[in-house]
Formats: C-alpha cells, sequence, structure tokens
C-alpha cells in the first residue's frame, strides 16, 4: 500500500531499517510508531490532492481553472479586447498569490488541518450516522415500522440524496450565522476572514476550533436528514456519491466552490442569483465594508440567505472590494496568532460576559449608619 511503501522511505532516510541490540529496542519502537504517525500524515495530504472526491482535489482545482480561464477570454472577447498569453497568466495568478504572508498562512493551514487536526481532536468529532441511528432508533420507538412508500429504489434514492445535499447546505448557513453572530465562536472563525488574499486554499484556513464545530454541526443536520429519509424510506435506498461525496455538492464543488475564494469576478444575478451562492455572493461575503458584514452565509445555495434575510445580491458589475479583518493584529498570519491568540481572545470574551460583582469595603459605614451617626 501507500503507507508502507511512504513507511519503508521514512525507514530507509531516517536509517532506521534494523534494530543492532536490545539496547537500542526500545528507542527503535518508539521512532517505528513516529515514522507510522508520519506516513500516515503523508497519506492523508497526498489523498487531499489524488482523490477526486477531496474538497482540494487536483482534478477539482483543474476543473475551478479551466472555467475561471473560459470565463476571464471569454469576458475580454465580449469587449473586442485580445487574450494573450501573458495577460490570462496574470489574471488568473496575480502576483500577490505567491508573495502575500495571506496565501502563506493559507498553505500551513492546509497541511495542519489535513494530518494534525483529525489527529488530536478526533475524538471531539461525533459522526454523521452517530445522529442519523439516533434518529431511526427515536421515530422507530415513538412511531413503529414506516409502512412503504410505495416509491422506486431511485426515486427513494434520489430523495434521501436531495435531502441530505439540503441539510448539509443548511448546516453550513447555521454554522456559519452562529460563527459571526456569537462574539466566543467569531474570534475562532476570524481566522477564516484574516485572510487579505483570496485564493482556493483559503477554504482550509480554519482554527481548529471553528473546524470541529464544523463538523459537529454539519453531523447533526446531514444526520438527522439522513435518519428522517431512512426511516420513511427504509433501509434499501441509498444516497447517491461519486467518490465518497454526495453527488449533488461533488458537482457545485467542481463547477463553483473553488472559485469563491478568488479575485475573479463570477456573479449569478436575478432569480437564480437568489437560490445559487455565486463566487461573487462569497467574495461580499469577505468583504471589510460594513454594508457588506454577516451576509452570503451559505455554502453553494444562497436561498437560506433570501429566507434569514442574510442575502447581498451581487451586481454583474465588479464591486471595488477589500478583504481580511480590519484592526488584525501584525502577527495575523503567524502560527502565534492565528491559533493560540484566537483561544485567548475567546477566554476574554467569555470572561468580560460573567456577570459582575460589586465588591463593598466592610471598613465603609453604610448610608444607615451614617445617617444614625449624624442624628446622634
Amino acid at each position: 500500500t501507500n503507507a508502507a511503501l511512504t513507511t519503508l522511505r521514512l525507514q530507509i532516510m531516517l536509517g532506521f531499517g534494523h534494530r543492532r541490540s536490545s539496547t537500542v529496542v526500545d528507542a527503535s519502537s518508539f521512532a517505528d510508531a513516529i515514522i507510522k504517525v508520519g506516513a500516515n500524515l503523508i497519506d492523508k495530504i497526498v489523498l487531499v490532492f489524488a482523490s477526486p472526491g477531496s474538497s482540494m482535489s487536483l482534478l477539482s482545482l483543474l476543473s475551478a481553472l479551466v472555467i475561471a480561464a473560459v470565463f476571464t477570454v471569454r469576458k475580454r472577447w465580449l469587449t473586442k479586447r485580445r487574450v494573450p498569453l501573458k495577460v490570462l497568466r496574470r489574471a488568473l495568478f496575480p502576483h500577490a498569490l505567491f508573495t502575500s504572508p495571506s496565501s502563506r498562512a493559507d498553505l500551513w493551514f492546509l497541511l495542519l488541518n489535513t494530518g494534525c487536526t483529525t489527529l488530536l481532536f478526533g475524538w471531539a468529532m461525533v459522526s454523521m450516522n452517530f445522529f442519523s441511528n439516533g434518529v431511526i432508533g427515536g421515530l422507530t420507538s415513538a412511531f413503529g415500522v414506516m409502512p412503504s412508500a410505495g416509491l422506486s429504489l431511485f426515486w427513494s434514492s434520489v430523495i434521501i440524496t436531495v435531502a441530505i445535499y439540503l441539510a448539509y447546505d443548511l448546516g453550513y448557513w447555521f454554522d456559519h450565522y452562529t460563527s459571526h453572530k456569537i462574539p466566543f465562536f467569531w474570534e475562532f472563525h476570524k481566522v477564516h476572514h484574516a485572510a487579505e488574499i483570496l485564493s482556493p486554499l483559503t477554504n482550509a484556513r480554519l482554527h481548529p476550533i471553528d473546524g470541529i464545530k464544523f463538523a459537529n454541526i454539519l453531523a447533526l443536520f446531514m444526520g438527522t436528514a439522513e435518519g428522517i429519509a431512512r426511516y420513511l424510506m427504509g433501509d434499501g435506498p441509498q444516497e447517491f456519491k461519486l467518490f465518497g461525496q454526495n453527488a449533488i455538492f461533488l458537482g457545485f464543488m467542481y463547477a463553483l466552490v473553488h472559485l469563491q475564494h478568488t479575485h475573479l469576478w463570477i456573479a449569478i444575478t436575478g432569480f437564480w442569483g437568489h437560490v445559487v451562492n455565486s463566487p461573487a455572493h462569497h467574495q461580499i461575503h469577505h468583504s471589510t465594508n460594513p454594508i457588506h458584514f454577516n451576509k452570503n452565509l451559505g455554502s453553494t445555495l444562497s436561498v437560506w440567505d433570501w429566507l434569514f434575510g442574510t442575502l447581498h445580491m451581487p451586481g454583474k458589475k465588479r464591486e471595488k472590494l477589500t478583504f481580511g479583518v480590519e484592526g488584525s493584529a501584525a502577527d495575523v498570519h503567524t502560527l502565534t496568532g492565528s491559533l493560540l491568540h484566537p483561544v485567548r481572545d475567546a477566554g476574554l470574551v467569555l470572561w468580560r460576559a460573567l456577570p459582575t460583582q460589586t465588591t463593598v469595603d466592610p471598613a465603609a459605614p453604610t448610608e444607615a449608619l451614617r445617617q444614625s451617626r449624624q442624628l446622634s
């Protein structure tokens, strides 16, 4: 397997292929364990880019690049402007994308959240199946076994697929809303908004605590939807998946999701702008303009923002936007500033929220005592 080959390579490089004496056995065993952990992390990182169903797969990134190139070329052709290769390259890969501290922070957040977050905080993740089985068990206890819905296996599977996809997007909106509206959670989510240059890697710019909250909320929403759907449809129908992902979400991921964290103004307006969350929608969400704060919180759909009053419709003409969080500290793109300071600041939010108690100096006379002394 890939893991075994990676482990072997690391063993050769580090010189731990042989145990020479009993004195070295314990140290070598420890080294072997470290090597296996390292190999596991490397394999996870490789799978992030190699697996077609990964949110950061090279195939989905290539798809986004092709769409971006077609959009850019078409836009210039409509204004009868030539599209030299050099101009196209600059349009798709601006210089700041490679030189900005913000972009470098996005990269190491990707590496951190790919392996270390799961390794260290996997215990805090509740699975989707946990909620799904709990819902099925609860409904069965309350109402008994549901009779057959009478639908074909195909249409029952379609309903389950759509239900889980909608639950994902609603769960994303809810998680995003609470991250913006509740000050404690905002201190962690602010790490994502600190990005001053948007790129597909910005998707991975999440504080681990923000990521844990996000994963558990999605598990709750999607597991509940799956449990209700399976209770109504029975055990036979299955969610339609491609490469391990919900088929509907995968389509959106290959078409739009990566482009949401870019500088390309691709706007969906009119009726469909109330349904689909275009790249321009999400760029507005990252804007430092106060009129854009807490707007466009959905993932692939804008319908939740429309229903709950958080939609800011983009125009066809590009808006001048700046990204980031105003007033951010100078170390916002460093390990300390983006991992440790949010924990400190969130703690301060909780501390300030505690009810204040007025301390009374026991040596100070009460008003009644003062009046009694004046009368005497």
